[in-house]
């Protein structure tokens, strides 16, 4: 007979499993069925799967029933199957785990992002009709995870205890903010949840390992309870029709450790892992004995303003407000800043970031819609603000994500009201990896779609075709990641878009001087500007974080060596070091540059602005008509 799990974990560190859905969509299941189903319908899948990952080394298995509950199960007509599926969820576990695994019926939230009507009665109910039917199979204890709300957890917690003295784990979903979505700091929520019984607290899903040591760092080494960590594999990406994760086993074996010396007494992986995730974290962790080591924190709070050693250029903000990037570029170095709008009401430190970028040169101040699926402050507003209260002509991103086709078109026009004209038209990151995964993704209309929109408007046609009285004049922008493996298709698709109607591209940021050789090649026959993207890292984890878990992005080694082990202050100073190095390196190839800010550290991007305007004033003035990329 097994030791029991509490007894287990106070001197070993288990291998949890990693991701059964998105791990079935990588095997070729489609999105939108149910695979708790697959419990009764596809026994044989589910149970290779969790055969996969005990071989890989898990000796934690979940159960194949996280949504298995009446609410959910609704969704796909299969309510009256909540007994039978999360009973042979149970079930497949068991034959599938070794007698050294430890298999936990796996419980998620009912309320998820978007359900904050469900009243704790219905809750509680539901939760009992599902852990009724997991406990009948003889499970060795119960993971709650992801959770958003101290309340529901508490709640799910005391139900687990009403019924059960099986070890219990309890894991929110975080984006290392520190705090639930219901505004009690995590400090105060894991205290809480041990007191009401729980044996073991973390985190799983939502953020990838960067994300969620940013949590544990805020918490300290573990003092009461153990840690449970699963993270996602990164942030996911869209590429040729699917969705894709960066974050490789390699970086999840490094990130094992650090968990494990923060008090981790369980790491494994949630959406985008595999059994090579789990298998580097069990080789990674073999022969670790749990210790007080916690590593320095990030100092990633702290702001920096970057100071020019020389008194800047003369020059006046917002002279040529009324010019189009594209024509500004074509006689000149022309910058473009972004800048994110606040995820708060605040917008105190955003308007002190544009004004610094005004008085370093910016020509126009850029604001995505929502990146990554975060939400924020419309960038709307923040474009008007900046282009009323900073005098900074705004560029705003539109994605295709947010608005159906009638939205998206009022959208428009509201902007041409507005006497905002500059945009950039992009897909959008999916809505269900941001921080509401319960909002849907809308997609009414693909890139070229939204190209052609605005085009049709500046042609004073409606989508619809019909006319609408005045002409626009939008300056369509449009988006290019060189980050791929075959830029040639990328370039096509970048023609596409020109015949759509696009005005000049931005790119992902770059960090390789071959990789500027290599667009500057691929690129020599597109007439319209090309902006190359940069975005100077703030430090060693920052690097290792863009580089494995965000889409799009690749930092090479010779930089991510050079960054290793640098944090606060050093870190972004060394970070906008290499910037410059990449600077003189590509501005005599790009007439266009596109900086990105990073966290907020708008002096580092003003920084960068101000060389930029420093060293072109060194360099040949371009020539009327000349290639402009």
């Amino acid at each position: 007979m097994k030791p029991d799990l509490r007894e287990i974990l106070k001197d070993t560190i288990l291998t949890g499993d990693g991701a059964m859905g998105t791990y079935l969509y990588q095997l070729g299941f489609p999105i939108g069925i149910s695979y708790e189903e697959f419990n009764l319908v596809k026994p044989e899948v589910i149970l290779d799967v969790h055969r996969r990952y005990y071989e890989a080394g898990a000796r934690l298995i979940e159960t194949n029933t996280f949504s298995a509950n009446r609410e959910n199960l609704s969704k796909y007509g299969l309510e009256n199957e909540v007994g039978a599926i999360n009973r042979a969820g149970a079930a497949l576990a068991k034959q599938a785990a070794g007698p050294d695994a430890y298999v936990m019926g796996a419980v998620g939230s009912i309320r998820g992002s978007r359900r904050r009507h469900l009243e704790a009665s219905f809750i509680e109910q539901e939760l009992r009709e599902q852990l009724d039917a997991v406990l009948s199979e003889g499970v060795d204890g119960i993971l709650l995870e992801t959770f958003y709300e101290l309340d529901e957890m508490l709640l799910a917690l005391r139900t687990v205890r009403a019924m059960s003295g099986l070890p219990v784990i309890c894991q929110f979903a975080t984006e290392g903010s520190g705090m639930t979505t219901d505004g009690v700091p995590v400090s105060e929520a894991f205290i809480r949840l041990e007191e009401a019984g729980a044996d073991v607290v973390g985190f799983n899903c939502h953020s990838g390992p960067n994300g969620i040591l940013r949590a544990l760092e805020k918490l300290g080494p573990a003092e009461r309870l153990p840690y449970s960590i699963f993270p996602n594999a990164g942030l996911p990406g869209f590429i040729d029709g699917r969705y894709t994760y960066r974050a490789t086993p390699e970086y999840f074996a490094q990130s094992a450790i650090r968990f494990a010396d923060l008090g981790a007494r369980i790491v494994g992986g949630c959406c985008g892992t595999t059994p090579e995730h789990i298998q580097a974290i069990a080789e990674a962790l073999a022969g670790y004995r749990p210790g007080a080591k916690a590593d320095a924190a990030d100092g990633r709070g702290e702001r920096i303003e970057i100071r020019p050693a020389a008194a800047e250029p003369k020059r006046t903000p917002g002279a040529e407000a009324t010019r189009s990037v594209v024509d500004l570029v074509k006689e000149r170095h022309t910058v473009i800043v972004e800048l994110d709008p606040p995820r708060s009401l605040s917008v105190d430190k955003f308007m002190e970031g544009a004004e610094a970028l005004k008085q370093a040169g910016a020509d126009f101040i850029t604001m995505a819609d929502n990146s990554l699926a975060m939400t924020r402050m419309s960038n709307v507003s923040t474009g008007y603000l900046v282009k009323d209260k900073v005098g900074v002509p705004p560029l705003l991103h539109i994605a295709c994500r947010d608005r159906n086709s009638i939205g998206t078109q009022s959208h428009l026009m509201g902007l041409h009201a507005l006497g905002i004209n500059h945009v950039l038209l992009l897909t959008g990151d999916p809505a269900k990896f941001g921080d509401l995964p319960g909002a849907s993704s809308v997609y009414d209309l693909t890139s070229f779609d939204l190209i052609r929109m605005a085009k049709q408007l500046n042609d004073g046609v409606s989508f619809s075709g019909k006319p609408i009285k005045q002409k626009a004049n939008f300056v369509i922008g449009a988006a290019f990641d060189p980050n791929v493996k075959y830029i040639e298709k990328a370039v096509q698709r970048m023609e596409k878009k020109i015949a759509a109607g696009a005005d000049y591209f931005m790119t992902q940021p770059v960090y390789d001087p071959a990789m500027i050789d290599r667009l500057y090649e691929a690129t020599k026959h597109i007439t319209v500007p090309i902006f190359l993207g940069f975005m100077p890292v703030i430090s060693g984890r920052n690097a290792e974080f863009l580089h494995n878990e965000v889409p799009g992005i690749r930092i090479p080694d010779e930089v991510r060596a050079r960054m290793a082990g640098l944090e606060g202050e050093e870190g972004r100073r060394v970070g906008v070091e290499i910037c410059k190095e990449l600077l003189d390196y590509a501005l005599d190839k790009f007439h266009g540059i596109y900086f990105m800010t990073p966290m907020l550290h708008y002096g580092m991007t003003a920084e960068l602005t101000r060389y930029v305007r420093e060293r072109t004033n060194r360099l040949a003035p371009l020539v009327p008509g000349s290639k402009i990329h």
